[in-house]
């Protein structure tokens, strides 16, 4: 059994390089473009939990376990953006209290 140098090893190399990562972002979405899709998110994902659990309680064929998942799905985005909102009250606050 033979054993290799470890100074005949090769250094690490990144797998992306930060050009290549910039490259696929995309410029022209505004904020307030990216604001709207994410609420429009969590619209979807409410209206998705109303819907199995509406299903749930009329009695149709629906599994609890997809019930379930969509409620937490709904929870978890609501709780997202009261969050991301509640960072940006604060980080407005912050920007008012500033002295000029």
């Amino acid at each position: 059994m033979a054993i290799s140098s470890v100074a005949l090893t090769q250094p690490v190399t990144p797998a992306v390089t930060q050009t290549a990562a910039t490259d696929n972002i995309k410029t022209d979405t505004s904020f307030s473009t990216m604001l709207k899709d994410a609420i429009n998110e969590v619209n979807d994902t409410q209206a998705t939990s109303d819907v199995y659990t509406n299903k749930l309680v009329n009695g149709q064929d629906v599994e609890l376990h997809d019930v379930m998942i969509a409620a937490q799905k709904a929870n978890v985005t609501l709780n997202t953006a009261l969050s991301i909102r509640n960072k940006a009250v604060e980080a407005y606050q912050e920007v008012m209290r500033m002295s000029v």
